[in-house]
């Protein structure tokens, strides 16, 4: 993202500006987010996924059948993105002229803690959702986010996470993450911002979108349509 807030990453490989590991992110597996955006945009739409990293969901939605466009920042990241048109901009800056069946805001970077960041997120969004379309938004689960302490963090495709540190301060918690595999370790240092329900719902209506229904029982992704 283009805002002047960065946050580090250590370890192998090529780091994005924000301090995520690229090897890291190209190793970890979907966790369902193509099966529910399956659930409200119908196949073989298209999809504008935001922040794609290597492709980790857009894989996933390209084997759904989906036209995925999947933009992120980091050249780094694109270049391990197969079955999808690539654009490398930031988000905030994004304005492609032409819209979409959905655009995708995921790996909860609507928590950024900065709230003209968050507004140029889903002002992006907005601009590229076609009348009838769909903005699916994920956030960190607000009911929880109070309570994260150092400790395991769960294991996928073999990659053991754990929170090294947290520091609470009002609503934004910094964190520093330890992702462990076989060969290799990693650390990122970011902070987040908690956004709860109300927020959410005015920075939507505020871009031009209005929250239509959450998609999970813990209430992590919001579904938005065009006002």
């Amino acid at each position: 993202m283009g805002s002047a807030i960065r946050f580090t990453g250590t370890g192998p490989g090529a780091h994005t500006q924000d301090g995520c590991a690229v090897e890291l992110y190209r190793r970890l597996p979907a966790d369902g987010e193509a099966e529910m955006v399956a659930t409200v945009v119908p196949a073989g739409g298209s999809i504008l996924e935001l922040g794609s990293g290597p492709g980790r969901v857009t894989h996933a939605l390209a084997a759904l059948g989906y036209a995925v466009t999947a933009v992120d920042n980091s050249a780094d990241m694109l270049a391990h993105v197969r079955g999808a048109e690539t654009v490398q901009a930031d988000i905030e800056d994004l304005d492609l002229g032409r819209s979409f069946d959905a655009a995708l805001l995921a790996s909860t970077l609507i928590n950024f803690p900065d709230a003209r960041t968050r507004a140029a997120l889903l002002a992006a969004c907005r601009r590229h959702v076609r009348p009838g379309g769909a903005a699916l938004i994920e956030r960190r689960n607000p009911d929880t986010f109070a309570t994260l302490r150092p400790g395991p963090a769960g294991e996928e495709a073999g990659i053991r996470h754990i929170i090294e540190s947290v520091r609470h301060e009002g609503r934004l918690a910094h964190i520093v993450l330890r992702s462990e595999a076989a060969d290799a370790v990693w650390t990122q240092s970011f902070t987040c911002e908690l956004i709860d329900d109300e927020q959410l719902a005015e920075a939507l209506a505020t871009a031009g979108l209005r929250l239509v229904h959450w998609l999970d029982p813990p209430r992590r992704w919001a579904l938005a349509e065009p006002m």
